[in-house]
């Protein structure tokens, strides 16, 4: 299962989803995890996507552009989403995961791995079995 962490830095999960510049893919397994890249939509925030909030359909196309580019992800952290965001994540079958401040991306995958080895919840078994 590929997972998605919304970052700036590359080492925390500290941006929105549509303001994300750089999005950092881990494989998970029940044997573990492994970095798998980092995909760019910027340098820094994701000005792109900013710029054009209100402006209807070519913010719609750049935040979809986005979905697009990270839609064989089953999961995302981030520290917010906007609902339209999170309706277009949730058609591709990926789920959100809010993070109250910023976090460790290393820190969040270790403790996602052990969830995923102790006891998952159902809706974390239902992502893994959907790959």
């Amino acid at each position: 299962m590929k997972v998605a962490f919304a970052t700036t830095d590359g080492i925390s999960v500290n941006e929105h989803f549509g303001r994300a510049g750089m999005f950092v893919i881990y494989e998970l397994n029940s044997s573990g995890h492994s970095l798998l890249e980092v995909r760019r939509f910027s340098e820094g925030r994701d000005t792109a996507v900013e710029e054009t909030k209100g402006m209807g359909k070519i913010h719609d196309e750049r935040v979809e552009n986005k979905v697009d580019r990270i839609s064989d992800c089953r999961i995302i952290y981030l520290t917010e989403i906007g609902g339209p965001s999170a309706a277009r994540l949730a058609r591709k079958g990926i789920m959100p995961v809010k993070v109250k401040e910023p976090v460790s991306i290393e820190e969040s995958v270790q403790k996602l791995s052990e969830t995923l080895k102790n006891s998952p919840p159902p809706w974390l078994k239902k992502a893994m079995n959907s790959d």
